[in-house]
Protein backbone atom coordinates (compact mmCIF):
# COMPACT_ATOMS: atom_id res chain seq x y z
CA UNK A 1 0.00 0.00 0.00
CA UNK A 2 2.64 2.66 0.80
CA UNK A 3 6.50 2.58 0.09
CA UNK A 4 8.79 0.38 2.21
CA UNK A 5 11.07 3.12 4.52
CA UNK A 6 14.71 2.97 3.80
CA UNK A 7 15.92 4.38 6.97
CA UNK A 8 16.65 0.69 8.52
CA UNK A 9 18.91 -0.05 5.47
CA UNK A 10 20.64 3.17 5.77
CA UNK A 11 20.92 2.73 9.51
CA UNK A 12 22.49 -1.01 8.59
CA UNK A 13 24.75 0.38 6.32
CA UNK A 14 26.44 3.01 9.12
CA UNK A 15 26.82 0.18 11.34
CA UNK A 16 29.10 -1.53 9.17
CA UNK A 17 31.14 1.35 8.15
CA UNK A 18 31.49 1.90 11.42
CA UNK A 19 32.82 -1.14 12.29
CA UNK A 20 34.85 -1.16 8.87
CA UNK A 21 36.80 2.03 10.75
CA UNK A 22 37.09 0.42 14.30
CA UNK A 23 38.26 -2.74 13.12
CA UNK A 24 41.10 -0.42 10.38
CA UNK A 25 42.03 2.01 13.77
CA UNK A 26 42.43 -0.95 15.86
CA UNK A 27 44.98 -2.71 13.21
CA UNK A 28 46.66 0.66 12.77
CA UNK A 29 46.81 0.91 16.85
CA UNK A 30 48.28 -2.84 16.65
CA UNK A 31 51.11 -1.76 14.35
CA UNK A 32 52.04 1.65 15.66
CA UNK A 33 52.60 0.48 18.89
CA UNK A 34 55.66 -1.21 20.13
CA UNK A 35 56.83 -2.71 23.46
CA UNK A 36 60.45 -0.52 24.97
CA UNK A 37 62.96 -3.30 25.92
CA UNK A 38 63.87 -1.03 29.13
CA UNK A 39 60.78 -0.40 30.88
CA UNK A 40 58.53 -3.28 29.26
CA UNK A 41 56.05 -0.76 28.49
CA UNK A 42 53.66 -0.16 25.23
CA UNK A 43 54.68 2.80 23.28
CA UNK A 44 52.56 4.97 20.76
CA UNK A 45 54.96 5.65 17.66
CA UNK A 46 55.86 7.76 15.90
CA UNK A 47 56.86 10.61 18.77
CA UNK A 48 57.67 7.82 21.57
CA UNK A 49 60.39 5.57 19.84
CA UNK A 50 63.85 6.65 19.86
CA UNK A 51 66.10 6.94 16.82
CA UNK A 52 69.99 6.26 16.15
CA UNK A 53 70.36 8.28 13.06
CA UNK A 54 70.75 5.28 10.86
CA UNK A 55 73.33 3.28 12.79
CA UNK A 56 70.99 0.93 14.22
CA UNK A 57 66.83 0.89 15.26
CA UNK A 58 65.70 -1.02 17.96
CA UNK A 59 62.41 -0.55 19.99
CA UNK A 60 63.55 2.09 22.74
CA UNK A 61 61.32 4.73 24.16
CA UNK A 62 62.27 8.33 23.80
CA UNK A 63 62.32 8.77 28.21
CA UNK A 64 64.04 5.36 28.94
CA UNK A 65 66.76 6.61 26.04
CA UNK A 66 66.65 10.02 27.71
CA UNK A 67 67.53 8.81 31.41
CA UNK A 68 70.05 6.50 30.04
CA UNK A 69 72.65 8.57 28.69
CA UNK A 70 72.13 10.97 31.86
CA UNK A 71 73.23 7.93 33.52
CA UNK A 72 76.10 7.56 31.29
CA UNK A 73 77.22 11.10 31.42
CA UNK A 74 77.21 11.21 35.07
CA UNK A 75 79.59 8.79 35.34
CA UNK A 76 81.97 10.81 32.52
CA UNK A 77 81.32 8.52 29.53
CA UNK A 78 81.58 10.01 26.30
CA UNK A 79 81.10 7.00 23.74
CA UNK A 80 77.28 5.91 24.99
CA UNK A 81 76.81 2.61 23.19
CA UNK A 82 73.41 0.85 22.22
CA UNK A 83 71.88 -0.10 25.26
CA UNK A 84 70.75 -3.14 23.00
CA UNK A 85 72.54 -6.28 24.41
CA UNK A 86 73.43 -7.77 20.72
CA UNK A 87 74.52 -4.26 19.35
CA UNK A 88 77.73 -2.19 19.43
CA UNK A 89 77.09 0.77 17.54
CA UNK A 90 77.69 4.45 19.43
CA UNK A 91 74.68 6.86 20.12
CA UNK A 92 75.21 9.89 17.30
CA UNK A 93 75.14 13.05 19.48
CA UNK A 94 73.52 15.13 16.72
CA UNK A 95 71.05 12.72 15.93
CA UNK A 96 69.78 12.57 19.69
CA UNK A 97 69.91 16.20 20.07
CA UNK A 98 66.61 16.60 18.74
CA UNK A 99 64.57 14.41 21.67
CA UNK A 100 67.30 14.69 24.79
CA UNK A 101 67.07 18.62 24.97
CA UNK A 102 69.98 21.55 24.84
CA UNK A 103 70.97 21.43 28.51
CA UNK A 104 71.94 17.45 28.04
CA UNK A 105 73.13 17.81 24.68
CA UNK A 106 75.77 20.29 26.40
CA UNK A 107 76.68 18.01 29.23
CA UNK A 108 77.33 15.51 26.40
CA UNK A 109 79.64 17.89 24.37
CA UNK A 110 81.44 18.81 27.74
CA UNK A 111 82.40 15.13 28.06
CA UNK A 112 83.46 14.64 24.86
CA UNK A 113 85.33 17.47 24.95
CA UNK A 114 86.86 16.46 28.33
CA UNK A 115 88.14 12.85 27.02
CA UNK A 116 89.22 14.54 23.66
CA UNK A 117 92.00 16.59 25.59
CA UNK A 118 92.81 13.31 28.49
CA UNK A 119 95.83 13.18 28.04
CA UNK A 120 96.54 16.68 28.80
CA UNK A 121 97.40 18.64 31.68
CA UNK A 122 94.20 20.83 32.26
CA UNK A 123 92.12 22.94 34.77
CA UNK A 124 89.14 24.79 34.72
CA UNK A 125 89.59 28.47 34.76
CA UNK A 126 89.03 29.75 38.38
CA UNK A 127 86.63 32.45 37.61
CA UNK A 128 83.38 31.87 38.48
CA UNK A 129 81.65 33.60 35.63
CA UNK A 130 83.86 31.77 33.24
CA UNK A 131 85.37 28.21 34.31
CA UNK A 132 86.53 27.65 30.85
CA UNK A 133 88.73 24.09 30.42
CA UNK A 134 92.26 25.48 29.76
CA UNK A 135 94.55 22.36 28.07
CA UNK A 136 98.58 23.05 29.25
CA UNK A 137 99.71 22.01 25.47
CA UNK A 138 103.20 23.35 25.56
CA UNK A 139 104.02 20.24 27.98
CA UNK A 140 106.13 19.89 31.32
CA UNK A 141 103.74 18.79 33.83
CA UNK A 142 103.72 20.51 36.78
CA UNK A 143 106.14 23.04 36.03
CA UNK A 144 103.35 25.32 34.38
CA UNK A 145 102.88 28.28 36.90
CA UNK A 146 100.97 31.69 35.58
CA UNK A 147 99.12 31.63 32.75
CA UNK A 148 96.06 33.68 31.26
CA UNK A 149 92.51 32.36 30.78
CA UNK A 150 91.68 32.37 26.81
CA UNK A 151 88.04 32.86 27.18
CA UNK A 152 88.07 35.88 30.43
CA UNK A 153 91.83 36.78 29.68
CA UNK A 154 92.27 36.88 33.35
CA UNK A 155 95.32 35.39 35.10
CA UNK A 156 95.44 32.46 37.29
CA UNK A 157 97.94 30.26 38.50
CA UNK A 158 97.67 26.26 37.07
CA UNK A 159 99.11 24.61 39.51
CA UNK A 160 96.97 25.78 42.11
CA UNK A 161 94.07 26.46 40.62
CA UNK A 162 93.68 30.20 41.84
CA UNK A 163 93.19 33.85 40.71
CA UNK A 164 97.25 34.50 39.97
CA UNK A 165 98.77 35.13 43.25
CA UNK A 166 101.60 37.74 42.21
CA UNK A 167 104.47 37.52 44.48
CA UNK A 168 103.73 34.69 46.79
CA UNK A 169 104.15 30.66 46.07
CA UNK A 170 101.69 27.85 45.70
CA UNK A 171 101.70 27.05 49.14
CA UNK A 172 101.31 30.67 50.31
CA UNK A 173 97.84 31.57 48.00
CA UNK A 174 95.34 30.19 50.34
CA UNK A 175 96.50 32.83 52.96
CA UNK A 176 96.11 35.44 50.60
CA UNK A 177 92.71 37.14 51.74
CA UNK A 178 93.32 40.59 51.60
CA UNK A 179 93.48 43.29 48.72
CA UNK A 180 96.74 44.99 50.37
CA UNK A 181 98.38 41.69 50.24
CA UNK A 182 97.39 41.09 46.42
CA UNK A 183 98.32 45.14 45.88
CA UNK A 184 101.41 44.40 47.44
CA UNK A 185 102.51 40.72 45.52
CA UNK A 186 101.48 42.47 42.32
CA UNK A 187 104.15 45.68 43.12
CA UNK A 188 107.14 43.07 44.22
CA UNK A 189 106.40 40.85 40.84
CA UNK A 190 106.72 43.91 38.89
CA UNK A 191 110.08 44.86 40.84
CA UNK A 192 111.33 41.72 40.74
CA UNK A 193 111.93 41.83 44.43
CA UNK A 194 113.05 38.27 46.28
CA UNK A 195 111.65 36.87 49.53
CA UNK A 196 113.59 35.64 52.40
CA UNK A 197 113.70 31.64 52.57
CA UNK A 198 113.20 31.88 56.49
CA UNK A 199 111.52 34.68 57.09
CA UNK A 200 109.57 35.35 53.74
CA UNK A 201 110.19 39.62 53.86
CA UNK A 202 110.96 40.90 50.41
CA UNK A 203 114.47 41.97 49.69
CA UNK A 204 115.24 44.48 47.28
CA UNK A 205 118.60 44.38 45.73
CA UNK A 206 119.61 48.01 44.17
CA UNK A 207 123.17 46.81 43.11
CA UNK A 208 126.44 44.61 44.13
CA UNK A 209 126.71 41.18 45.34
CA UNK A 210 124.05 38.57 44.30
CA UNK A 211 124.25 37.16 47.72
CA UNK A 212 122.59 39.56 50.68
CA UNK A 213 121.87 39.10 53.87
CA UNK A 214 117.93 39.84 55.25
CA UNK A 215 117.43 41.67 58.74
CA UNK A 216 116.70 37.82 59.72
CA UNK A 217 120.39 36.91 59.47
CA UNK A 218 120.12 34.85 57.17
CA UNK A 219 121.94 35.08 53.88
CA UNK A 220 120.81 33.74 50.91
CA UNK A 221 120.91 33.99 46.54
CA UNK A 222 119.06 36.68 45.21
CA UNK A 223 119.35 35.11 41.67
CA UNK A 224 118.19 31.54 43.04
CA UNK A 225 116.40 32.70 46.38
CA UNK A 226 117.95 30.55 48.18
CA UNK A 227 119.92 29.63 51.11
CA UNK A 228 123.67 29.84 50.79
CA UNK A 229 126.81 29.04 52.91
CA UNK A 230 130.33 30.82 53.31
CA UNK A 231 129.00 33.27 50.57
CA UNK A 232 128.68 30.70 48.05
CA UNK A 233 125.38 29.39 45.89
CA UNK A 234 125.25 26.32 43.39
CA UNK A 235 123.49 28.44 40.84
CA UNK A 236 126.98 30.45 40.52
CA UNK A 237 129.00 27.09 40.30
CA UNK A 238 128.79 26.74 36.01
CA UNK A 239 129.50 30.53 35.64
CA UNK A 240 132.28 30.71 38.31
CA UNK A 241 133.65 27.88 36.50
CA UNK A 242 133.73 29.13 33.25
CA UNK A 243 134.99 32.57 34.05
CA UNK A 244 138.05 30.34 35.79
CA UNK A 245 138.75 28.58 32.94
CA UNK A 246 138.76 31.77 30.99
CA UNK A 247 141.03 33.27 32.98
CA UNK A 248 143.41 30.21 33.04
CA UNK A 249 143.60 30.80 29.31
CA UNK A 250 144.72 34.26 29.29
CA UNK A 251 147.40 33.22 32.09
CA UNK A 252 148.62 30.81 29.57
CA UNK A 253 148.96 32.95 26.76
CA UNK A 254 150.32 35.68 28.52
CA UNK A 255 153.14 33.01 29.82
CA UNK A 256 153.82 31.26 26.90
CA UNK A 257 155.94 33.51 25.25
CA UNK A 258 158.42 34.24 28.38
CA UNK A 259 158.18 30.00 28.90
CA UNK A 260 159.11 29.37 25.11
CA UNK A 261 162.24 32.39 25.63
CA UNK A 262 163.06 30.57 29.08
CA UNK A 263 163.34 27.43 26.93
CA UNK A 264 165.48 28.96 24.34
CA UNK A 265 167.51 30.25 26.67
CA UNK A 266 168.00 27.14 28.56
CA UNK A 267 168.87 24.94 25.41
CA UNK A 268 171.48 27.51 24.48
CA UNK A 269 173.09 28.12 27.90
CA UNK A 270 173.91 23.66 27.97
CA UNK A 271 175.14 24.00 24.64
Amino acid sequence: MGNVPQKPQQNSQSAQQDDDDEQQQSTTTTTTTFTCEICIEPVILPNKKFKNSNRCVHPFCTDCMIKYIQVKLDDNVSDIKCPAITCDHSLEPLSCRPKIGHQLFDKWCDVLCESAVLGFDRVYCPNRDCSALVVNECGGEGNLKRCVCPNCKKPFCFRCKVPWHAGYRCEESGEMRDRNDIAFGVLSERNQWMRCPMCRHCVELVKGCAIVRCRCGIEFCYKCGKKVDHHWCNCRRSSTLCMWLFHLCIVILVLWPFFLLFTAITRKTHH
